[in-house]
């Protein structure tokens, strides 16, 4: 990890000498095209900062998966000077992410970032990623179709999943081999850890006045995954039964219990042609992402996956709102091979992985990775409706309001994906903090047939 943060920190200063050389010449002249939908809008323009400043933010959630969660995620912004000819054409020109993050029921984390767009003052844009987290809290419930069953334990099927998990903790009689008296719980039928430490590094070259980018990558991670059978439940002697991933596991149904190193190739093309990315007012994002891997290079598994998603935003009534923001998303991902069953929650995007259907990410009324498969697509619309803003010691904030609805389905192979029972919905209420422009906090409430959840992230769902 420490040679790892000695790169990061190595490329921001190199990169920095050559973009301050730019900002001191005369003005402002960009040494190559980049289309005018590119560029912020006046209002983004006028609020984002000189120079390199931090934001950091508690990272506070209370979660009936993870319990009472608490971190911190801070950034560091280089954005230089506004007679640097990229000022009006980027985010930043360099910013390095940090999160640590950990909760009452041991999900722990670390995660280190580098973003560098435009690096050297070039057509290329470098990202990194180095993290490690121990999760003992993830859940399973099948994969491809088998997940959109209903929950169901025992005999017994639940319409709410509050109700399916105080079944899962009831406890019941079972049979103590020493002929004394036992009881079972399945309260982690459901459940499994995993342990990961991964790096990623990826590169992308600029065509098209930068509207068009190709990407190349690499990944390596190790995982171990195991499960809680026949362990006692904290603080009693109350052991378990065999979990859902076990099962299926020893049915030869999955692959990727245990310890597991995995790496990836991967290639990307992707047509952005959003105004400010992590706030976008208008404009599009698409993009084709392959990531395969292979035994030759030192992975367990033989297998690959393709992702595809597109991304629009869409001033409403201009004349009458000044920003009102129609947002939509749709994404479809493929798994084809010999993949662990972590691999299907797993879809690369160029802006980071989407993990699974359910979740802060995708639909957000179901639990994260409610439903798995070789075929998953999802569909998202917000509209994004900022209300007020103001500074305060220095810092611009703008408020918005933010109503939503989700949608996705998984299924076995692409002849079931039209079908509307594969299909499950959310809805719900957020409300967004852009701060200083480029950090935007994000606050949601969803519900669904099964859940209702809260979630408190940084960066907007899309």
């Amino acid at each position: 990890m420490k040679s790892y943060l000695f790169i990061f920190f190595s490329i921001l200063i190199v990169s920095n000498v050559h973009s301050q050389t730019l900002q001191d010449s005369t003005k402002a002249k960009l040494p190559f095209a980049i289309a005018d939908e590119k560029k912020l809008s006046a209002e983004d323009l006028e609020n984002k900062k000189e120079g390199t400043y931090v934001t950091g933010v508690p990272d506070i959630s209370s979660d009936p998966v993870n319990g009472f969660g608490l971190g911190v995620e801070g950034e560091i912004f280089f954005n230089g000077k506004k007679t640097d000819p990229f000022f009006e054409y980027t985010p930043y020109r360099k910013k390095l992410s940090v999160t640590l993050f950990y909760t009452t029921k041991q999900q722990r984390e670390i995660k280190f970032t580098c973003d560098v767009p435009y690096i050297f003052n070039s057509k290329w844009r470098l990202r990194m990623e180095a993290a490690y987290e121990v999760n003992p809290n993830l859940l399973y419930f099948g994969v491809d179709e088998k997940s959109l069953n209903g929950l169901a334990i025992n005999g017994k099927s639940f319409s709410k999943f509050s109700d399916y998990n105080d079944a899962l903790t009831e406890k019941r009689p079972g049979n103590a081999s020493n002929g004394e008296a036992n009881v079972v719980t399945d309260m982690f039928y459901n459940t499994y850890q995993k342990d990961e430490a991964i790096f990623n590094a990826s590169m992308e070259h600029s065509y098209l006045d930068s509207k068009l980018r190709l990407l190349g990558g690499y990944e390596l991670a190790w995982i171990n995954i195991n499960t809680f059978d026949n362990k006692n439940t904290s603080g009693s002697d109350v052991p378990n039964g065999m979990s859902l991933l076990q099962k299926d596991f020893n049915n030869n149904s999955i692959l990727g219990y245990g310890s597991n190193i995995v790496s990836f190739l991967q290639v990307g093309i992707v047509y952005d042609t959003r105004d400010l990315e992590p706030d976008p007012s208008k404009g599009i994002f698409a993009e084709m992402t392959n990531e395969f891997s292979n035994q030759v290079f030192g992975s367990k598994f033989n297998f690959n996956k393709t992702f595809a998603q597109a991304k629009y935003y869409v001033p409403v009534l201009p004349k009458i709102f000044k920003r009102l923001i129609f947002a939509s998303r749709a994404g479809m991902g493929y798994t084809a091979g010999d993949a662990p069953f972590f691999e299907y929650q797993d879809q690369w995007s160029s802006e980071g992985s989407i993990e699974g259907l359910g979740g802060a990410h995708t639909i957000r009324g179901y639990k994260q990775s409610r439903f798995l498969g070789r075929v998953m697509n999802f569909a998202n619309a917000e509209l994004r409706w900022r209300f007020a803003q103001t500074t305060l010691l220095n810092q611009h904030l703008a408020f918005s309001a933010v109503p939503f609805v989700d949608a996705g389905g998984v299924a076995n192979d692409f002849q079931n994906i039209t079908s509307i029972n594969n299909y499950r919905f959310s809805e719900g209420l957020g409300t967004r903090i852009a701060w200083n422009v480029s950090t935007i906090l994000r606050f949601d409430y969803a519900i669904s047939q099964e859940d209702n959840q809260f979630f408190f992230n940084i960066g907007h769902t899309f």
